[in-house]
C-alpha cells in the first residue's frame, strides 16, 4: 500500500464521521455544527475518544456509553465504506490534480445515496453546491494539463443528462423526480471530464442495477408496482462503476459486436 493510499484511508475514516452527521442532520433542517455528536436516544455529549471512527462503536460494541441504548452499525459502515472508496479513488487517480474533484464525489456519493434511501431525497443543500465545487476542483486539472477537451466534454455531459433526465421526469414524473434530474447533471460532468465512455456505461449501468434491484424486490413480494423506490443510489453506484471501470467494460462490450 502506497503512503497516498493509506493516507488516503486515514483522511475517508475522518469524512465517513462527519458524513454520519450529514446524513443524520441535512433532511432535518438541522446544523451540522452545533450541538456536537450526542446520542439520538439520551442525547448526552459524545466523549471525543469513543467518537474514533470505527474504532470507537468497536470499542463500546455498538452500544452508547452513558444509556446502553444501541448505536445502528451503519455509523461504522459508513466511515469504513467511506475509507475503502477513498482508497480506490487514490488508487485510481494517483497523485494528480484531479484527485481532490473526485474525493469529492466520492464522500457526497456516500451521503446522497444513504440520505436517498432514508427519505427518498436527494437534499438541494448537498447537490446544488456541489455543481460549483466540483467546478472549482476541476479547475486546477484544467490549468495544469491545459485539458480544454476534457472540461467541455464535461460540461456537454453534464447538459445532455440533465437533458435525458428532464425529459423521463416530464414523461413519467411517477417514476423520476427532479433530485434525480439535479444529480444526472452532476454525474455528467464528472463521467464527461472522463471520457464518453464513462457517461456510457455509468448512465446504463445506473439503470440495470436499479431495473434489477426493482425485479428483486417485486420478485420477493418486497414491494409492488407501485412502490417508490429511491433510483439516486443507483444513479451513484453506476457513476462509480464507470469511474473504475467504464474502460474495461466499453472494450469487452465492443469485442461482441465485432464479433
Amino acid at each position: 500500500m502506497t503512503p497516498l493510499i493509506a493516507a488516503a484511508g486515514v483522511l475517508g475514516l475522518v469524512v465517513g464521521s462527519f458524513l454520519n452527521v450529514v446524513i443524520h442532520r441535512v433532511p432535518r433542517n438541522e446544523s451540522l455544527l452545533r450541538p456536537g455528536s450526542r446520542c439520538p436516544h439520551c442525547e448526552v455529549a459524545i466523549r471525543p475518544w469513543h467518537n474514533v471512527p470505527v474504532v470507537g462503536w468497536l470499542a463500546l460494541r455498538g452500544r452508547c456509553a452513558h444509556c446502553g441504548h444501541r448505536v445502528s452499525p451503519r455509523y461504522p459502515l459508513v466511515e469504513a465504506g467511506t475509507a475503502l472508496l477513498f482508497m480506490a479513488t487514490a488508487a485510481r487517480f494517483g497523485l494528480t490534480a484531479e484527485l481532490p474533484a473526485y474525493l469529492y464525489l466520492a464522500a457526497i456519493t456516500v451521503a446522497l445515496a444513504v440520505i436517498d434511501l432514508d427519505v427518498h431525497r436527494l437534499p438541494n443543500s448537498i447537490v446544488l453546491p456541489s455543481y460549483v465545487v466540483a467546478a472549482l476542483l476541476l479547475l486546477p486539472a484544467v490549468a495544469a494539463d491545459r485539458d480544454w477537451s476534457s472540461a467541455g466534454r464535461g460540461l456537454l455531459a453534464m447538459a445532455a443528462l440533465w437533458s435525458f433526465y428532464f425529459a423521463l421526469a416530464w414523461l413519467y414524473p411517477g417514476g423520476m423526480g427532479f433530485g434525480d434530474v439535479k444529480l444526472a447533471g452532476l454525474l455528467g460532468l464528472y463521467l464527461g471530464w472522463l471520457g464518453w465512455s464513462s457517461v456510457v456505461v455509468g448512465t446504463f449501468a445506473g439503470f440495470m442495477l436499479g431495473g434489477l434491484v426493482g425485479a428483486l424486490l417485486l420478485l420477493t413480494r418486497r414491494a409492488g408496482r407501485k412502490t417508490a423506490i429511491a433510483f439516486g443510489p443507483y444513479m451513484l453506484a453506476g457513476a462509480m462503476l464507470a469511474l473504475f471501470a467504464a474502460h474495461p467494460i466499453a472494450d469487452w462490450y465492443g469485442s461482441l459486436l465485432t464479433v
